[in-house]
Protein backbone atom coordinates (compact mmCIF):
# COMPACT_ATOMS: atom_id res chain seq x y z
CA UNK A 1 0.00 0.00 0.00
CA UNK A 2 1.27 3.25 -0.76
CA UNK A 3 1.41 6.01 2.04
CA UNK A 4 0.31 9.76 1.19
CA UNK A 5 4.07 10.66 2.65
CA UNK A 6 5.48 8.44 0.01
CA UNK A 7 3.98 10.42 -2.86
CA UNK A 8 4.53 13.65 -1.69
CA UNK A 9 7.36 16.10 -3.37
CA UNK A 10 10.43 16.50 -1.24
CA UNK A 11 11.16 20.02 -0.32
CA UNK A 12 15.00 20.99 0.11
CA UNK A 13 15.51 22.45 3.81
CA UNK A 14 14.50 25.98 3.33
CA UNK A 15 16.97 28.50 4.47
CA UNK A 16 15.75 31.84 5.74
CA UNK A 17 17.31 34.68 4.01
CA UNK A 18 20.44 34.56 1.71
CA UNK A 19 23.87 32.97 1.91
CA UNK A 20 24.99 36.53 1.94
CA UNK A 21 23.11 37.22 5.32
CA UNK A 22 24.34 33.91 7.00
CA UNK A 23 28.04 34.36 6.24
CA UNK A 24 27.69 37.96 7.86
CA UNK A 25 26.07 36.51 10.76
CA UNK A 26 27.90 33.47 11.09
CA UNK A 27 31.16 35.89 10.70
CA UNK A 28 29.76 38.22 13.54
CA UNK A 29 29.36 35.12 15.91
CA UNK A 30 32.34 33.82 15.63
CA UNK A 31 33.77 37.24 16.57
CA UNK A 32 31.61 37.75 19.78
CA UNK A 33 32.87 33.96 20.44
CA UNK A 34 36.59 35.18 20.93
CA UNK A 35 35.11 38.09 22.70
CA UNK A 36 32.86 35.69 25.25
CA UNK A 37 36.54 33.53 25.12
CA UNK A 38 38.84 37.06 25.84
CA UNK A 39 36.76 38.04 28.73
CA UNK A 40 35.82 34.26 30.53
CA UNK A 41 40.06 34.07 30.44
CA UNK A 42 41.13 36.89 32.08
CA UNK A 43 37.81 36.68 34.50
CA UNK A 44 39.40 33.18 35.30
CA UNK A 45 42.67 35.36 35.97
CA UNK A 46 40.69 37.83 39.13
CA UNK A 47 37.37 35.99 39.99
CA UNK A 48 36.95 38.59 43.15
CA UNK A 49 37.91 41.50 41.25
CA UNK A 50 35.17 40.57 38.67
CA UNK A 51 32.38 39.09 41.15
CA UNK A 52 33.37 41.93 43.28
CA UNK A 53 32.59 44.49 40.24
CA UNK A 54 29.71 42.30 39.44
CA UNK A 55 27.98 43.81 42.37
CA UNK A 56 27.36 47.19 40.59
CA UNK A 57 25.60 46.04 37.97
CA UNK A 58 21.98 46.37 37.75
CA UNK A 59 20.60 43.13 37.52
CA UNK A 60 17.24 44.22 36.92
CA UNK A 61 17.94 46.47 34.45
CA UNK A 62 19.93 44.00 32.39
CA UNK A 63 16.46 40.97 33.07
CA UNK A 64 14.39 44.03 31.57
CA UNK A 65 16.75 44.60 28.21
CA UNK A 66 16.70 40.51 28.00
CA UNK A 67 12.39 40.71 28.09
CA UNK A 68 12.65 43.75 25.36
CA UNK A 69 14.67 41.94 23.05
CA UNK A 70 12.65 38.46 23.44
CA UNK A 71 9.84 40.38 23.01
CA UNK A 72 10.86 42.18 19.91
CA UNK A 73 12.16 38.86 18.34
CA UNK A 74 8.55 37.36 18.80
CA UNK A 75 7.13 40.55 17.03
CA UNK A 76 9.56 40.02 14.48
CA UNK A 77 8.62 36.19 13.93
CA UNK A 78 5.42 36.98 13.66
CA UNK A 79 5.88 40.04 11.23
CA UNK A 80 7.72 37.33 8.96
CA UNK A 81 4.88 34.95 9.23
CA UNK A 82 2.10 37.95 8.58
CA UNK A 83 4.16 38.44 5.69
CA UNK A 84 4.15 35.52 3.98
CA UNK A 85 0.76 35.13 4.73
CA UNK A 86 0.09 37.98 2.30
CA UNK A 87 -1.13 40.33 5.62
CA UNK A 88 1.38 43.23 4.69
CA UNK A 89 -0.02 45.53 7.32
CA UNK A 90 -0.23 43.13 10.19
CA UNK A 91 3.25 42.86 9.25
CA UNK A 92 4.27 46.39 9.40
CA UNK A 93 2.50 46.70 12.82
CA UNK A 94 4.82 43.89 14.18
CA UNK A 95 7.81 45.33 12.55
CA UNK A 96 6.69 48.53 14.25
CA UNK A 97 6.18 46.94 17.56
CA UNK A 98 10.14 45.28 17.22
CA UNK A 99 11.38 48.45 16.57
CA UNK A 100 9.83 49.85 19.76
CA UNK A 101 11.24 46.96 21.53
CA UNK A 102 14.71 47.98 20.41
CA UNK A 103 14.11 51.61 21.16
CA UNK A 104 12.84 50.95 24.61
CA UNK A 105 16.80 48.88 25.11
CA UNK A 106 18.37 51.93 23.95
CA UNK A 107 17.06 53.74 26.31
CA UNK A 108 17.65 51.22 29.21
CA UNK A 109 21.60 51.59 28.50
CA UNK A 110 21.56 55.01 27.93
CA UNK A 111 19.97 55.23 32.07
CA UNK A 112 22.07 52.35 32.64
CA UNK A 113 25.54 53.71 30.83
CA UNK A 114 24.73 57.12 32.78
CA UNK A 115 24.08 55.50 36.24
CA UNK A 116 27.45 54.04 36.01
CA UNK A 117 29.34 56.67 34.79
CA UNK A 118 27.84 59.22 37.38
CA UNK A 119 28.76 56.38 39.83
CA UNK A 120 32.47 56.91 38.54
CA UNK A 121 32.56 53.91 37.05
CA UNK A 122 34.35 54.05 33.79
CA UNK A 123 36.38 52.19 31.25
CA UNK A 124 39.05 52.90 32.72
CA UNK A 125 38.00 52.29 36.55
CA UNK A 126 39.13 48.30 35.93
CA UNK A 127 39.49 45.50 33.97
CA UNK A 128 35.74 44.32 34.32
CA UNK A 129 34.06 47.86 33.49
CA UNK A 130 36.47 47.98 30.28
CA UNK A 131 34.46 44.70 29.01
CA UNK A 132 31.49 45.85 30.14
CA UNK A 133 31.52 49.25 28.26
CA UNK A 134 33.42 47.82 24.69
CA UNK A 135 31.62 44.48 25.23
CA UNK A 136 28.06 46.26 25.40
CA UNK A 137 28.87 49.17 23.64
CA UNK A 138 29.46 47.01 20.44
CA UNK A 139 26.66 44.92 21.17
CA UNK A 140 24.25 48.32 21.70
CA UNK A 141 25.95 49.39 18.07
CA UNK A 142 24.32 45.72 16.80
CA UNK A 143 21.09 46.80 18.31
CA UNK A 144 21.27 50.47 16.23
CA UNK A 145 21.84 48.99 12.92
CA UNK A 146 19.13 45.80 13.58
CA UNK A 147 17.09 48.94 14.24
CA UNK A 148 18.21 50.47 11.30
CA UNK A 149 17.20 47.71 9.31
CA UNK A 150 13.54 47.00 11.06
CA UNK A 151 12.86 50.72 9.56
CA UNK A 152 14.48 49.42 6.27
CA UNK A 153 12.11 46.41 5.82
CA UNK A 154 9.03 48.63 7.18
CA UNK A 155 9.94 51.27 4.55
CA UNK A 156 10.52 48.57 2.26
CA UNK A 157 6.80 46.90 3.01
CA UNK A 158 5.04 49.99 2.72
CA UNK A 159 6.56 50.66 -0.53
CA UNK A 160 5.67 47.53 -2.06
CA UNK A 161 1.81 47.50 -0.54
CA UNK A 162 1.82 51.00 -2.25
CA UNK A 163 3.22 50.15 -5.70
CA UNK A 164 0.42 46.63 -5.34
CA UNK A 165 3.53 44.51 -5.18
CA UNK A 166 4.84 41.82 -2.20
CA UNK A 167 7.46 41.92 -0.12
CA UNK A 168 10.57 40.26 -0.81
CA UNK A 169 9.92 37.07 1.83
CA UNK A 170 13.99 36.65 1.41
CA UNK A 171 14.97 40.21 2.56
CA UNK A 172 12.74 39.93 5.48
CA UNK A 173 13.66 36.92 6.59
CA UNK A 174 17.50 37.94 6.32
CA UNK A 175 16.57 41.09 8.22
CA UNK A 176 14.78 38.83 10.83
CA UNK A 177 17.46 36.31 11.26
CA UNK A 178 20.20 39.90 11.62
CA UNK A 179 17.90 40.60 14.36
CA UNK A 180 17.71 37.25 16.51
CA UNK A 181 21.42 37.22 16.13
CA UNK A 182 21.02 40.32 18.30
CA UNK A 183 19.20 38.89 20.45
CA UNK A 184 21.37 35.39 20.92
CA UNK A 185 24.57 37.94 21.46
CA UNK A 186 22.29 39.82 24.56
CA UNK A 187 21.56 36.76 25.98
CA UNK A 188 24.87 35.13 26.21
CA UNK A 189 25.77 38.72 27.30
CA UNK A 190 23.66 38.90 30.15
CA UNK A 191 24.69 35.44 31.13
CA UNK A 192 28.43 36.30 31.74
CA UNK A 193 28.38 39.93 32.67
CA UNK A 194 25.24 40.63 34.75
CA UNK A 195 24.77 36.98 36.26
CA UNK A 196 27.70 35.14 36.27
CA UNK A 197 29.26 35.10 40.09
Amino acid sequence: MIRATDTAVRRPPHVPGEAGVWVFIMGDMWVFALFFTTFIYYRAQDVALYTSAQQHLNQSLGAFNTFLLLTSSWFVIHAVEAARAARAALSRRLLLGALLCGAGFVAVKYFEYSEKIHAGLTIASNEFFMFYYVLTGIHLLHVAIGMLVLVYLWQASRSASRNGAELDISLLEGGASFWHMVDILWIVLFALIYMTR
